[in-house]
């Protein structure tokens, strides 16, 4: 089955979000889509009046900005994205982390920063994903998640395309993690779309990390590729919708 993740610029743009969904829809294994939203949750936030943080690609996540973010991710986005697949004959279901009990996690420790109400991932309930796609759903998760206790919290959709891809993966499922974003995949040259990195193992990103060649959001992408690598998944794809289409993009392999 499939996994894809697509991020907030892909989003952003209505033609290739058109594409990205159409993309989706058009897959013949099972699949489930995860989406993100950031950019168009900080234009949101700051029209609300708060000033939008982020630390190495990560949301900082006071009370107020997870109220925003709530209504963002989990309503207008969750349900648009859904309501254009269902025109496409994909019959899609919304979730939230709190609906079925689909993504639970816990509020992150306070270390060296305060992400304040961000969630780390401790539990995908693959089981429910798992019938969802028996009775041909294909459940959409939105980055919003709950620590069981009634709380809410913003989670990095990165990691709950990986943490979910795992779960699957722990089904016995192959399962092919695709990370669709807006850059035909990770390149050496932030300006220069064709020094695409055609393959990565945790010893090259290490070094390129190091170097400060790859940084910013692209840090939590790859520490979330390189986690479903190691726990299993047969395929994790970096790259563009049109990289993604012809087997393009960054490979991230074992080491």
């Amino acid at each position: 089955m499939v996994v894809l993740k697509i991020g907030g610029n892909v989003i952003n743009n209505p033609a290739t979000l058109h594409e990205a969904l159409d993309y989706f829809a058009g897959l013949i294994e099972p699949a489930v889509l995860v989406h993100g939203g950031g950019r168009r949750a900080s234009q949101v936030i700051t029209a609300m009046g708060h000033e939008p943080v982020l630390i190495d690609g990560r949301r900082v996540t006071d009370r107020a900005t997870l109220e925003i973010v709530t209504m963002v991710y989990a309503g207008l986005l969750n349900k648009d994205i859904v309501a254009q697949l269902q025109s496409r004959g994909c019959n899609a279901i919304g979730l939230s982390g709190a609906d079925g009990n689909a993504v639970q996690a816990t509020k992150r420790p306070v270390g060296k920063i305060d992400y304040g109400f961000a969630g780390d991932v401790t539990a995908v309930n693959a089981a429910l994903l798992d019938a969802l796609l028996r009775l041909g759903m294909q459940p959409v998760l939105c980055p919003i998640t709950h620590d069981h206790h009634g709380q809410l919290l913003n989670t990095n959709a990165d990691t709950i395309a990986t943490e979910t891809a795992v779960a699957l993966a722990g089904q016995g499922h192959g399962v092919r993690l695709q990370y669709c974003f807006e850059l035909p995949g990770v390149l050496k040259d932030i300006h220069d779309p064709s020094s695409i990195i055609p393959q990565l193992t945790p010893q090259h990103y290490a070094a390129l990390r190091e170097e400060g060649t790859i940084a910013g959001g692209m840090l939590p992408k790859l520490d979330n590729a390189f986690r479903a690598v190691d726990a299993g998944a047969t395929e994790v794809v970096i790259g563009g919708l049109a990289e993604l289409r012809q087997g393009g993009g960054t490979r991230c392999v074992p080491g």
